[in-house]
């Protein structure tokens, strides 16, 4: 004899719920009446999948490997060189090539190989090569950075070179990702890597960064203000040049 299932519950608004038995009525004859799971849960509305047929996969999808030490005929000791990263990158440098995800520097610092090799590791290990790809967006390590030995006396000239950096300027794309996936899947891996670099960083999309852009329009064109700080450093009111930097005559508060 078959059995027919079906979910009751006691009353509205309780989430318990049991499977009741019910037996059927008697069938004659070689007819035989199958099992039935009568669910009264109600059906699920998933949302319409993305398509991603216009998304292109390159040959090289993985992150490639960064040289620790650059190939240099001779390593030069140059300067510090904080103005490399005062001011706002280049336009072509804020902006997603493949209009989909990456990671963009809030604020200024500087990139050892041991954050490349974090990068690439976290990304290379986790990506499905067949579906996904990965791009730098930075160089590799350039600019050389000098240190003396621990306990060295005051004098001698500069020390020795210890290691090399890459400077990133704040709002430039670090590391980019894209391919036939929704962004639920790569935000989790990217959101561990900005969390691990040494300034502070966040993951985007291509709608993020054209919200951004309105939100800043729009508080440019609906400013009740009279005086902007704008306003206030070209016409020197009250005096401000004598106060003020030279980077926010250029900037106008907005990058140090």
């Amino acid at each position: 004899m078959s059995v027919l299932l079906r979910r009751g519950g006691n009353h509205i608004g309780h989430n318990t719920s049991k499977l009741c038995l019910i037996q059927p009525h008697h069938i004659t004859g070689r007819q035989v009446c199958p099992p039935v799971c009568v669910l009264s849960a109600g059906l699920k509305n998933f949302p319409i999948p993305r398509n991603y047929d216009h998304v292109e996969i390159p040959e090289q999808s993985k992150l490639k490997f960064y040289q620790r030490v650059p190939d240099l005929v001779k390593h030069v000791r140059e300067p510090r060189g904080i103005k490399m990263l005062r001011g706002p990158a280049d336009p072509e440098q804020t902006v997603l090539i493949g209009k989909q995800y990456g990671i963009k520097a809030l604020s200024p610092g500087l990139m050892r190989w041991g954050h490349f090799e974090m990068i690439r590791l976290t990304i290379n290990r986790r990506m499905d090569t067949k579906t996904m790809w990965a791009k730098w967006r930075i160089e590799a390590p350039y600019k050389p950075l000098t240190k003396k030995g621990q306990g060295h006396r005051m004098g001698g000239g500069k020390g020795a070179i210890d290691h090399y950096v890459t400077p990133i300027k704040q709002d430039r794309i670090i590391v980019e990702m894209g391919g036939k996936i929704d962004f639920e899947v790569v935000h989790p891996m990217l959101r561990e890597i900005a969390q691990k670099l040494p300034f502070q960083a966040k993951v985007v999309t291509q709608e993020m960064l054209e919200e951004e852009e309105r939100e800043e329009e729009w508080r440019r064109e609906n400013n009740q203000n009279e005086f902007t700080f704008e306003d206030v450093v070209k016409k020197n009111m009250m005096g401000c040049s004598q106060h003020i930097s030279k980077y926010d005559r250029e900037w106008f508060g907005k990058y140090q």
